[in-house]
């Protein structure tokens, strides 16, 4: 009997260990999340697991294209956002029947990951030192940087950059 109750006393503090070892590479390392909106449709759909890391840019900058899990803007909802990065710190973005444009630029940005033509002229918009303007894929049904009170999502507002889509179709997000 002592076997039996030393054995299952083990079994639970290898269980427990597990689990604490699982929760503090959760909150330090490793960001997940449900897509719960249209808005990355085309690239990511609705309903979809993914995931990515809370430390992606601890050495390096957030780049344009980079795909972010990031708090709410405006404190509406208590569930992070996930959208792509379109404008950098101190940039202007400006986006005429559809077509982005960065820092006056003639040509517009090439974005061949959009779910469909985007509609509508914005802007401009000038990105703080310390902030992104991001949008999502699916630029008709993205709620975003477009329609936001505060337009930018604050460096310290970043949990971290997206890679993989893990369920239902696992693939690498670029």
């Amino acid at each position: 009997m002592k076997k039996l109750g030393s054995s299952i006393f083990n079994w639970l503090k290898t269980f427990a260990i597990a689990i604490i070892i699982g929760l503090i590479v959760n909150h330090t390392l490793i960001a997940s999340a449900v897509i719960i909106s249209s808005s990355m449709e085309g690239t990511i759909m609705t309903n979809s697991r993914v995931m990515g890391l809370r430390v992606a840019y601890t050495f390096r900058d957030p780049g344009r294209f980079d795909i972010i899990l990031f708090e709410p803007p405006d404190g509406t909802v208590s569930v992070p956002f996930v959208k792509r990065i379109i404008g950098l710190p101190y940039e202007t973005v400006t986006i005429v029947n559809g077509e982005v444009f960065i820092n006056d630029a003639s040509v517009p940005l090439y974005e061949p990951f959009l779910a469909e033509d985007m509609r509508g002229s914005y802007g401009p918009f000038v990105v703080p030192g310390d902030s992104f303007f991001v949008m999502g894929d699916n630029r008709n049904r993205s709620n975003d940087s477009r329609h936001w009170n505060n337009s930018f999502v604050s460096r310290d507002d970043i949990i971290g950059r997206l890679y993989f889509e893990f369920f239902p179709n696992p693939q690498i997000l670029s």
